[in-house]
């Protein structure tokens, strides 16, 4: 029997998946490239205006101010999950049963649902019977309970605080996945040359584990950019809207205010934002692996 199929037989097979992507992704593709040129709303009506939704988004001072927000969160918080995930990963990198107990326990809370998670750390911050406000009093850290939410800094402290919790696992169980595909006589005979533990971690562990890193960075700053859940369900935006993320932004825009036309092109714009990040991202990755 020849091992050899003609064009069409490979096609056939490759049908059924490039049906799947023509339907569900595409063409809402396509509608929404569509409904961004429009000033449709969620309540019907509307029509073309051309590119006059962009024009409204990159005048938009609220726009701009959820966009800066969205790049700070992703700046403080994808540096922390990485390193506090590397670290965890050394620590519980060995096969013995307390180093596994301990992963899984750390690893348990990626299964929950974030919108599950951040109701549960809303409640843990509040003011009145929140476990955190008294667990601080009790250690005289703070002199009486926080209001959390209220204030910029404090929510903000709050959210990356239930996040990190959230995630960091995650960023553990890769880490600890490209440790222990190190050879241990790399390890060893650095241990011969008298090399000690911070030494080897800088100058094997962190380079041999350069691609795992890149990847959890870009991973980790991309859900950081879709941030929705957290701010919506823990400051809802607010105090006066400065907790607004990007994603929370378009989400007002197209099922508050029903400007589902404004809400596609910042949808559009910020797509292209990750976008443009997540391929200089992969370009410096390959440019560092070259060198």
């Amino acid at each position: 029997m020849s091992l050899t199929h003609r064009p069409s037989t490979g096609f056939a097979y490759l049908l059924p998946a490039i049906a799947f992507t023509a339907v569900f992704v595409l063409y809402p593709l396509l509608q929404l490239v569509y409904f961004s040129m429009t000033d449709k709303s969620l309540m019907g009506g509307g029509g073309y205006i051309g590119i006059a939704n962009y024009v409204r988004a990159f005048n938009d001072k609220a726009f701009w101010q959820a966009l800066r927000f969205t790049l700070l969160y992703t700046a403080f918080l994808t540096p922390l999950l990485m390193g506090l995930g590397f670290l965890l990963a050394l620590l519980t990198m060995r096969n013995s049963p307390l180093p596994k107990l301990t992963r899984g326990i750390i690893f348990l809370p990626v299964v929950i649902g974030l919108g599950s998670s951040s109701l549960l750390w809303f409640w843990l911050f509040d003011q009145q019977v929140g476990l955190v406000n008294r667990l601080l009093v009790d250690l005289h850290i703070i002199a009486q309970p926080l209001a959390w939410f209220t204030a910029v800094g404090t929510g903000f402290m709050a959210i990356c605080f239930s996040i990190t919790w959230k995630v960091v696992g995650f960023a553990m169980i890769l880490f600890v996945a490209a440790l222990q595909s190190i050879g241990q006589e790399m390890e060893e005979a650095a241990i011969i040359d008298g090399a000690s533990y911070w030494q080897r971690v800088w100058r094997i562990f962190i380079p041999l584990s350069r691609r795992t890193l890149l990847m959890a960075t870009l991973i980790s700053a991309i859900g950081s950019m879709l941030a929705f859940d957290q701010f919506y369900i823990m400051t809802g935006g607010g105090p006066r809207g400065q907790t607004f993320t990007t994603v929370y932004f378009v989400y007002q825009n197209s099922f508050v205010f029903f400007k589902l036309g404004y809400g596609a092109a910042l949808s559009i714009i910020l797509a292209a934002i990750i976008l443009a990040g997540s391929t200089l991202q992969v370009w410096l990755s390959r440019r560092s692996a070259g060198s």
